[in-house]
């Protein structure tokens, strides 16, 4: 139950943000998840909500899942659309304030994948005023955030375009199915080094199930998240 240690420091409201090829929304999927499962398990869990506000990008939406999470107990906002042929439309459900409203929901935010992206965020502003937690998916594999330099310039334009502090940073250097703990390793230092030249704080550190061990992260800190596939067609790597 490792995951909860650092799940326990976010707020009611927790926006995830990253860069295109992050695995952010691998991250936001796999986190819900994760905390439906045990919510399913203790009766006086609050419920748990995903919105997905990444309108712009066509690609690994997180409303692609709405069938596997609604199953899972996690309910799903987003798109005005339900069917999946008119999920491309950037246009957002007005449902998507319920969950930001009921003080009794965890509301995960799915946000843009860069700071144009992260702009739809600007119009629930006043819903993150207070009990929210901002966080930034960052792979160190991917070419816009390969430098230190470049990651902390990515998750400043985020800050520029939103007015939001986004205090919190997740590891998740990967390399698909080619991920080795090797992987994970070099990413936790790449990130705690932008945590120490920013007074950011590392969240967590994640890792590829089925592909690499929590064993083989023995020399990381306690906060280990496992991924799933989920948003990978299998295609993809044939």
């Amino acid at each position: 139950m490792f995951y909860l240690n650092f799940a326990e420091q976010l707020g009611r409201k927790t926006i995830i943000t990253g860069h295109y090829g992050s695995g952010k929304t691998e991250f936001a999927v796999s986190l819900v998840l994760r905390l439906a499962s045990f919510s399913g398990c203790d009766k006086n869990s609050s419920p748990i909500a995903l919105i997905d506000l990444d309108i712009i990008n066509p690609y690994f939406r997180s409303r692609e899942q709405r069938e596997l999470l609604k199953k899972s107990g996690v309910e799903v906002y987003g798109s005005a659309f339900d069917m999946e042929v008119t999920a491309e439309l950037p246009a957002l459900g007005a449902n998507i304030r319920a969950p930001l409203e009921n003080s009794a929901c965890r509301a995960f935010i799915d946000a843009g994948g860069n700071d144009t992206g992260a702009m739809a965020l600007n119009q629930f502003s006043k819903y993150f005023m207070d009990d929210t937690s901002a966080l930034a998916v960052i792979n160190a594999s991917r070419p816009d955030t390969s430098s230190i330099e470049s990651a902390i310039e990515h998750i400043r334009a985020i800050e520029y375009m939103t007015k939001l502090d986004v205090p919190l940073i997740v590891n998740n250097t990967h390399m698909l199915r080619e991920t080795a703990a090797a992987d994970i390793y070099r990413g936790h230092d790449f990130c705690e080094e932008i945590c120490r030249m920013t007074g950011k704080h590392l969240l967590c550190d994640c890792y590829p199930e089925g592909i690499v061990t929590p064993d083989e992260l023995a020399g990381l800190s306690e906060n280990l998240m496992p991924l799933g596939l989920h948003m990978r067609p299998t295609w993809l790597d044939r």
